[in-house]
């Protein structure tokens, strides 16, 4: 059915026809979204009682159909109110950011002219500085006829990009009608996990997907993905991946379903962190120091325009566009999230606690639908997003530095933190403490140093730092972190400080990050959560905050036992204490599986120190091993490297740490890999940081070892172990080095198609 009106928000409206000029952050840092809703809280409270909040408004012009929520409206005073908060000096607001401000302004006051019958009207544009919580209003007085006018240009200019976007929505959806599977037949697990994935979309809740590696999980889910969004009137699909080789994957689906037939029209859109996509890292985001951001705003159209003609924007297509009208590539990937069908990107532009992607669909009301990729990244990722750490170094440097205005409260700080390390006299030990509730005159210190860097920044004329004032302000951008976290703290998270000889840090670390991603669930139409490892579904479900409805579903592996054996080597314990003994074993051991069926191996360990005792041994005692090693801090032409070894026709095992690079996400499939060797049960470390996590996770789930170290330790290894079979031709062996590996609930967690063969006697 073809679209008779398109519906457009008066932000979106306005951004699209008024914005000009430069790109500008010069005027930053800008209020999170949670201090723009509490600024706007504020300002309202401060009115009478018959002020009127949030008005819902709704205005036509030909096809397009206008609406929004005016903040306010006195009726005693006959003020229409339009609220921006700000921090800094708002002399040195953009003159093109005013503009846009009052665009939006005198288009909610058409609307509420048109609705009220009104002939004229008072229009403010409220600035709200939310660090010290003062307001300055704008006040300007215009004529309905004047203010319809405005609106009816703004339309004008919108009309025709409205029309060609029922147009390309029509398109799309018929494309997607037509769109057939673009392999002749299903593999084996695929039609099961494709079924599933549409099911859920059907029913509009979360599905968590656990899948073998080799079935082609990501076609899998995009496709049904595609075919239910057109029946369900999704607006937006978004593919988050943990890694760049998973967006890869999906970008290479999306590429065949648009080859496969003619029809197809929906835009693919890749989005690339910001620092991966600068074309001038040394220069600033402003108009006087990089030319991409001079007259961004300007060229944008013509930009937007060239890029939205090409079917799959990943990240080498996007640059070339944007660097033939000169403008910002990273910037022109933003502006092209609004108009573009699936997008493609890391975890962070849904997730994270300012997310991107979350602000457009609750700023535009979208409907869409989520997958997350190789979803057993998620539980460490999002608790990463809701923590953060202060270095007490860096709060020194900035009392030093500091104007005087900023000593003070920089100085209450630090006297708030030293009142939190531990008295001993003992300087070059190691010392944890985790508070969990927040400690006395925290808040308050925290609260105050905002605020007065907020002041200082309103003395500021210009926004070009030296060094000194450059680090400052990175420490206020952490603080600023550390507050929006601190306003949120609850049972889920610690306050920790550990204090080393060489430094000390305060940090909110978020254990269970489930209460910061209910709403991102609960703002979804569907969530497909896949992966080859989500076992125990439960572990999950509870810290990812999933909803109670949530599908489960464990796709059969199109592998077989007899494709490879798996041996648990039960006189073998890698426990710390033991991993001094246990290295002449397992050099042995190895040695007896190459000299058996000379080929490429994996061996996995659990850290680059029992790794390199490992490596040095086997390639002292057996010198005709070919052997290569993984190093810390390798750059993708090192990764890249290390896999060059792996070849049909080599020979030789290849060290890695679990977990890391190579631990997955790597596809060796035939002769480029046979086996692999697993040094390690996976268990995160023992110590005070892991044992408080323990603690927090018995109280709330009453599986406090489990979810600590168990669980996430099981799921690394089998990730691990999936890297030998990758196809229904392959054959291989698995070597599980540590006696636990033979007990019941270890052995419940490992993939149900695997068949366990116990070697050696037990250890004591």
């Amino acid at each position: 059915m073809k679209q008779s009106t398109y519906t457009v928000a008066v932000r979106t409206l306005c951004e699209f026809t008024a914005k000009c000029g430069d790109l500008d952050l010069r005027f930053s840092p800008s209020p999170s979204a949670q201090e723009g809703i509490s600024g706007h809280a504020q300002v309202s409270a401060r009115r009478s009682a018959a002020y009127q909040r949030e008005i819902k408004l709704m205005g036509e012009f030909a096809e397009l159909r206008v609406k929004g929520r005016a903040d306010g409206y006195d009726p005693e005073q006959r003020v229409l109110e339009e609220i921006k908060t700000y921090r800094g000096g708002l002399r040195n607001m953009p003159q093109n950011h005013q503009q846009l401000h009052w665009a939006q302004a005198k288009v909610y006051g058409h609307l509420f002219c048109t609705q009220e019958k009104l002939s004229e009207l008072q229009i403010a544009l409220v600035y709200f500085d939310v660090d010290l919580g003062t307001e300055t209003s704008l006040l300007e007085q215009f004529q309905a006829s004047e203010l319809a006018d405005y609106f009816n240009q703004l339309c004008t200019k919108f009309l025709s990009w409205a029309r060609a976007e029922m147009q390309h929505r029509d398109a799309r959806d018929a494309g997607i009608r037509a769109l057939a599977f673009p392999h002749e037949n299903f593999r084996t697990g695929q039609r099961e996990l494709a079924e599933a994935v549409y099911k859920a979309n059907q029913r509009a809740c979360a599905l968590l997907a656990q899948a073998p590696t080799g079935i082609g999980k990501t076609i899998a889910s995009i496709f049904p993905s595609l075919k239910a969004a057109e029946k369900q009137g999704v607006d937006k699909i978004f593919f988050l991946a943990a890694k760049t080789s998973g967006r890869q994957l999906a970008l290479d689906a999306l590429s065949n379903l648009q080859k496969s037939t003619s029809l197809t029209r929906f835009r693919v859109l890749e989005l690339v962190a910001k620092a991966k996509s600068c074309e001038y890292p040394d220069k600033a985001c402003h108009g006087d120091s990089c030319p991409l951001a001079k007259g961004f705003y300007d060229r944008l159209p013509n930009a937007r325009g060239a890029a939205l003609e090409q079917p799959i924007l990943d990240k080498d297509t996007l640059r070339k566009v944007a660097l033939t009208h000169q403008v910002c590539p990273y910037y022109l990937s933003l502006d092209l999230a609004r108009w573009c069908d699936v997008i493609v990107g890391d975890y962070n532009y849904y997730f994270d606690l300012n997310a991107l992607l979350f602000g457009l669909a609750q700023q535009h009301d979208w409907k869409i639908s989520l997958m997350v990729d190789e979803a057993h990244n998620m539980v460490a990722r999002c608790r990463a997003m809701y923590s953060c750490e202060l270095d007490f170094h860096l709060l020194q440097q900035s009392i030093k530095n500091a104007p005087a205005t900023l000593k003070k409260p920089l100085k209450r700080l630090c006297r708030v933190w030293k009142k939190l390390e531990p008295e001993t006299n003992n300087k070059a030990r190691s010392e944890y403490i985790a508070h969990t509730t927040i400690p006395a005159g925290l808040s308050h210190a925290v609260a105050e140093l905002l605020e007065a860097f907020g002041a200082e920044l309103n003395k500021q004329e210009e926004h070009t730092p030296n060094n000194a004032q450059t680090e400052l302000q990175r420490f206020f951008f952490e603080v600023n972190h550390f507050k929006q976290l601190l306003d949120s703290f609850a049972e889920h998270a610690v306050i920790e400080l550990q204090r080393s000889s060489k430094q000390s840090t305060l940090g909110i670390r978020n254990m269970v990050p489930a209460p910061y991603l209910k709403p991102r669930w609960k703002a979804s139409h569907s969530s497909i959560l896949f992966s080859a490892t989500l076992s125990p579904w439960h572990y999950y479900a509870d810290c990812l905050g999933l909803p109670d409805n949530t599908a489960w579903v464990d796709v059969d592996a199109p592998f077989h036992a007899a494709q490879l054996r798996v041996k648990v080597m039960r006189n073998i314990s890698t426990r710390y204490a033991d991993r001094a003994n246990s290295l002449p074993s397992i050099a042995a051991l190895m040695a007896q599986q190459f000299n058996k069926k000379a080929g490429n191996y994996l061996a996995f360990f659990s850290s680059f120190d029992y790794l390199d005792q490992a490596f040095n041994l086997l390639q002292k005692q057996h010198p005709h091993i070919t052997v290569w090693q993984q190093t810390p801090a390798m750059n993708e032409a090192d990764r890249h490297a290390f896999l060059n070894h792996f070849t049909n026709d080599s020979q030789g095992i290849g060290f890695a740490v679990l977990g890391g690079a190579f631990a997955e996400g790597i596809d060796l499939p035939g002769n480029r890999l046979i086996g692999a060797f697993i040094a390690t049960l996976g268990l995160p470390q023992m110590n005070p940081s892991n044992e408080q996590l323990k603690q927090t996770m018995q109280g709330l789930f009453g599986a406090g070892y489990d979810y600590t170290y168990l669980y996430p330790g099981l799921q690394k290894v089998v990730q691990a172990a999936g890297r030998v079979i990758r196809t229904p031709e392959d054959r291989g062996v698995i070597y599980l080095m540590d006696d636990r590996y033979a007990q019941a609930d270890v052995q419940k967690l490992l993939p149900r198609w695997w068949k366990t063969e116990m070697s050696g006697n037990q250890t004591n």
